[in-house]
C-alpha cells in the first residue's frame, strides 16, 4: 500500500490550472443552502407544534423549537427571531454550525424510518437570516445604567453572549480582545462554506446595538492586559479565551511552510478577498478526525487540490466529527484513512510525504502493528486538537484537566472572576454550548454585582441615619 513514488510522478510536471476566483467562490457557496419562503413555509408546515417538545429539551440554550417555526408558517419573521434569539443571542451562526443531527434534529418526533426530522437549523437560520437583512426597530431593550463595570476578554460566542446579556442589565461592558476583529471561533475558525457571506460581522453588530458595550482589539491577556489591572478596573471579569493552543504531532515536524496547523489554513481562507490568494496543495494530508479536519480537508479540494487523504489513528466511530461531516466529506471526494498514525515526515528540500503505521485497538488500548505505508504530499495539515494555554501572568485561575476549573455558575477559583466557552473544563467544545455557558456566567455576574450594589447602598445609608 506504497502510493509515495507513484503519486509524485502523477503530475509531477503539470503545471497549475489558472485560478478562477468567481469558480472558488460558487465552491464556497452556502452549505446547505439557505431555504426559499416557499421551502421554509412547506418545511414549517411538517412540525407538529409538541407541547412538551423533545427538540427544545435537546436544545443545549432551550429554544422555544415549535414557537418560532409557528410564527415562521404565520409570516411572523420578527416573532420568530425573537423566540429564538431570547434563548440564543447567537441563533443565527448556530443554525449555522450546530450539528442539529444529533442535537434537536435528532429529538424530532418525525424521525422514524419513514419520515425525515424537521429541518430545524434551516429553519432557524431562515429566520435569523430575513430578521438580519432587515431588522427594524430593536428587539430588546437596553435597562437603564447600573454603574457597575465588566471586562470580557475574548469575543467568541460565550463572550459575546456574556457582553450582550450584561450590557442588557445595564452594566458597562469592555470587551478585549487579541485579534484584529471580533468574533473568535466565527470570524476565524469555521469553513467559509457554512457562513460564506459576512454573517459573523453582521450578528456582532447586531450584539454591539444593544448599546454600552465598549470594543478594544488586539488587546492580548498576559501581554497587553493583565488580570490584575483588569480587576482593579472592573467590577467583575469574565475570561473566554477558547484554545490558545494546538496539540503537536508527537513527532519531529519540520518548519516548512507546507506543513501546517489546520486552524491557521482555515483562518486563511475566511480571511482571504481573493480565494486564489490562499495556497493549498496538489496532495493534501489532513492529519484528525474532528470538525476541524473536515474543514480543512473539504476546504482544500474545494481549493483544487487533486488527493485529500484524512488520516485518523482510530476508527470511523471514534470520529469528533458527526457522521453528517463524514459523509460531506466523502462526498466531496475526501479519502478516509482510518487505523493509521504518523510515523516520519517525508522530505528533502520540500515536503514529499508521510509514513504511516497500522494501529489496532486491543481491550481499549491502541497499539501498533507491522505495517506501514506512505502517502505522497505537498501540504501537510495538522487537525489533531487544540488545547488551553495558561498566559504568562503570575495569577492565574485554578485548572482541572488543563483547562479553567469553574463551578455551576462559571465562578472561577478567584474571587470576582468568571469564565466560559472552550477554555473551562467540562464543555462540549460546541458553539451552543458556548453560548449555553455564557448565559450562566452572565446571569452569575449580573446577580453577584447586584447584590453588591445592594450591600453599598445598605452600608451607605446605615452610615447615613446612623
Amino acid at each position: 500500500m506504497t502510493h509515495l513514488h507513484a503519486s509524485l510522478n502523477k503530475s509531477a510536471e503539470q503545471d497549475a490550472a489558472p485560478c478562477s476566483n468567481v469558480g472558488h467562490q460558487r465552491e464556497f457557496c452556502d452549505h446547505p443552502p439557505p431555504l426559499s419562503v416557499a421551502a421554509a413555509m412547506a418545511e414549517a408546515s411538517r412540525c407538529y407544534y409538541c407541547y412538551d417538545a423533545p427538540c427544545m429539551n435537546a436544545c443545549p440554550t432551550q429554544i422555544n423549537v415549535p414557537q418560532f417555526i409557528q410564527r415562521i408558517s404565520e409570516h411572523n419573521i420578527r416573532g420568530a427571531a425573537q423566540s429564538i434569539l431570547s434563548a440564543n443571542e447567537l441563533g443565527g451562526m448556530c443554525a449555522r454550525v450546530c450539528p442539529t443531527e444529533v442535537l434537536c434534529e435528532q429529538a424530532c418526533v418525525r424521525q422514524t424510518q419513514e419520515q425525515k426530522p424537521v429541518q430545524i437549523g434551516r429553519l432557524q437560520r431562515y429566520a435569523t437570516d430575513q430578521y438580519f437583512a432587515n431588522p427594524g426597530q430593536p428587539l430588546f431593550q437596553r435597562a437603564a445604567a447600573t454603574g457597575k463595570s465588566v471586562a470580557v476578554v475574548g469575543s467568541g460566542p460565550a463572550g459575546l453572549t456574556v457582553a450582550h446579556r450584561l450590557a442588557r442589565q445595564g452594566h458597562a461592558v469592555v470587551i478585549f480582545d487579541a485579534r484584529p476583529k471580533l468574533g473568535g471561533l466565527n470570524e476565524y475558525g469555521l469553513a467559509r462554506y457554512k457562513t460564506s457571506s459576512d454573517f459573523a460581522q453582521a450578528e456582532i453588530k447586531w450584539l454591539l446595538s444593544i448599546g454600552g458595550i465598549e470594543v478594544r482589539c488586539q488587546q492580548t491577556l498576559g501581554e497587553t492586559i493583565h488580570l490584575k489591572q483588569l480587576q482593579d478596573e472592573f467590577d467583575a471579569v469574565f475570561l473566554g479565551l477558547g484554545l490558545t493552543a494546538v496539540n503537536p504531532l508527537g513527532i519531529e515536524s519540520p518548519k516548512l511552510a507546507s506543513v501546517r496547523e489546520a486552524v491557521d489554513f482555515i483562518a486563511d481562507i475566511r480571511q482571504a478577498d481573493d480565494l486564489c490568494e490562499v495556497e493549498v496543495g496538489q496532495r493534501v494530508i489532513v492529519i484528525g478526525g474532528g470538525m476541524t479536519a473536515v474543514d480543512a480537508a473539504v476546504q482544500a479540494k474545494k481549493l483544487g487540490a487533486d488527493e485529500v487523504t484524512m488520516v485518523y489513528r482510530r476508527g470511523e466511530a471514534s470520529f469528533k466529527a458527526s457522521p453528517y461531516e463524514i459523509n460531506w466529506a466523502r462526498q466531496n471526494g475526501v479519502v478516509i484513512e482510518c487505523w493509521a498514525r504518523p510515523e516520519a515526515i517525508i522530505m528533502d528540500d520540500k515536503l514529499q510525504g508521510m509514513s504511516f503505521i497500522k494501529t489496532t485497538e486491543v481491550e481499549g488500548q491502541l497499539l501498533d502493528t507491522t505495517t506501514r505505508f506512505t502517502l505522497a504530499a505537498d501540504m501537510l495539515l495538522k487537525a489533531i486538537g487544540q488545547r488551553y494555554l495558561p498566559w504568562s501572568d503570575d495569577q492565574h485561575p485554578a485548572l482541572e484537566q488543563g483547562r479553567i476549573a469553574v463551578d455551576e455558575q462559571c465562578q472561577t477559583s478567584i474571587a470576582g472572576v468568571w469564565a466560559g466557552g472552550d477554555c473551562v473544563a467540562g464543555g462540549a467544545d460546541l458553539t451552543v454550548d458556548a453560548v449555553r455557558l455564557g448565559q450562566i456566567a452572565a446571569h452569575s455576574i449580573d446577580t453577584a454585582l447586584r447584590l453588591d450594589s445592594r450591600l453599598c447602598t445598605a452600608i451607605e445609608q446605615e452610615r447615613t441615619h446612623g
